[in-house]
């Protein structure tokens, strides 16, 4: 009886143990190094994608699949029924619109959160583990604690925060990094001559 229940407590241990880290590794960027979403010599995608995109789920609005960026994301955040991996899926009719051009009337999108005039994935998240911010988001909600802050930023007649400058975080463009590698080349090392 003693040694059963000691045995149970040490599995439900293990299990508190491991579970956590298996999960957090599992469902953040962070667990992911370039080459979980990018494959440099095995590219699956236009923009050398890891993942193949999704081209089973649709966009509501246009009835055809979703391309670029947007289909890597939903490669991962879509359900498996709808060609993704199941991770923290995204369903397009019950999520902010992706993958469409912001209706001025709507919302007013600042360029930098469009690619190629359309509001896509990358207009609010910034995936890639430097971001510091809430859920990938481009915009500090102080651990989303201030979303009122982030929506402003589009729909600024709605909130009742007064949106004058916000930064915008953004990885995409090296130009702008503020940390610069220095590379220092190491001669090669001298071989024996064959005989």
């Amino acid at each position: 009886m003693l040694k059963s229940m000691l045995l149970r407590l040490a599995v439900v241990g293990i299990v508190t143990l491991f579970v956590p880290a298996v999960l957090y590794a599992a469902g953040k960027h962070e667990g992911l190094n370039c080459t979980g979403c990018h494959g440099i010599h095995t590219a699956q995608g236009d923009i050398i994608f890891a993942v193949a995109p999704n081209k089973k789920v649709k966009n509501p609005r246009t009835n055809k699949p979703y391309t670029g960026i947007t289909s890597l994301c939903l490669g991962c955040h879509e359900t498996i029924e709808n060609g993704g991996m199941g991770i923290i899926p995204v369903s397009p009719s019950n999520s902010h619109p992706f993958g469409v051009k912001p209706d001025p009337k709507v919302a007013n999108v600042p360029k930098a959160f469009l690619r190629d005039g359309q509001l896509e994935c990358v207009g609010c998240h910034d995936p890639h583990p430097s971001n510091p911010n809430y859920k990938y988001l481009r915009v500090d909600t102080k651990g989303g604690a201030d979303m009122q802050k982030f929506c402003a930023v589009c729909h600024s007649s709605k909130g009742d925060v007064d949106i004058t400058k916000v930064e915008v975080f953004s990885s995409m463009d090296e130009r702008k990094a503020s940390r610069k590698s220095k590379l220092v080349e190491k001669p090669a090392a001298k071989t024996k001559k064959r005989k």
